[in-house]
């Protein structure tokens, strides 16, 4: 297990890293007086918000089990705003050269964004998995991070497509259900929903596979159940 100093030095590079990004929108305002792709930062502060469930959830079950009904409430909260983390991939369709300044400069801008919401997810769910593996086997906590990636995936669609919002679960759960169902019961009247779907079902899942490799390398004790 890393140490506190360990942890720290990973806070600080994570913290370093979302600050370029900043940086990087703050430069762009200022050479364009324009705040053209602000949402930007507001998803990747989004990006962040399962983190602290994840917190919340660390806490709770150091004295509490899965089972009981916080634990379970903060994991759908968490399962819940988990698709914003990787949701940054998808805003690479609104990159385009606009004139005001170069595109390889909006292209980092973008990247830097990505990263640091996909750092947030990954991290986020390379300690669900560790967790997992403490109370089941490996096979078990395996096929229920492939069921997490397949949930994200098919959210990024909800959020892209059809334009849901995670707080839309709560707003306006008839529209989301009719919307989900319709597509589930018929998926052939909808192939959008399989090709985005399975597009970053694979993507997630190959970058989660080298992440997790390097966590076990790291940690070996760290992947095996207790």
């Amino acid at each position: 297990m890393a140490t506190l100093a360990a942890r720290l030095r990973i806070a600080k590079a994570i913290l370093i890293s979302n600050l370029i990004s900043v940086v990087l929108f703050g430069l762009r305002i200022m050479a364009t007086h324009s705040t053209y792709y602000w949402f930007l930062l507001w998803n990747l502060l989004l990006a962040w918000v399962p983190i602290i469930f994840i917190l919340l959830l660390r806490r709770q079950l150091k004295h509490k089990s899965w089972k009981e009904p916080i634990p379970i409430a903060l994991t759908f909260l968490w399962l819940g705003f988990l698709p914003n983390s990787f949701y940054l991939m998808s805003d690479l369709i609104h990159l385009q050269n606009t004139g005001d300044i170069g595109i390889l400069f909006d292209a980092v801008l973008f990247l830097s964004c990505i990263w640091n919401g996909a750092v947030a997810g990954m991290l986020s769910i390379v300690w669900v998995h560790r967790a997992i593996l403490k109370r089941r086997g490996r096979l078990i906590a395996a096929t229920i991070i492939g069921v997490v990636f397949a949930i994200t995936s098919f959210a990024i669609y909800l959020g892209r497509t059809l334009r849901w919002n995670t707080w839309d679960v709560l707003v306006n759960p008839a529209g989301i259900l009719f919307d989900v169902s319709e597509r589930v019961i018929n998926p052939l009247a909808h192939p959008q929903v399989l090709v985005t779907t399975l597009t970053f079902f694979a993507l997630l899942g190959s970058i989660y596979i080298v992440v997790w490799e390097f966590v076990c390398a790291l940690d070996p004790n760290g992947q095996a159940k207790n």
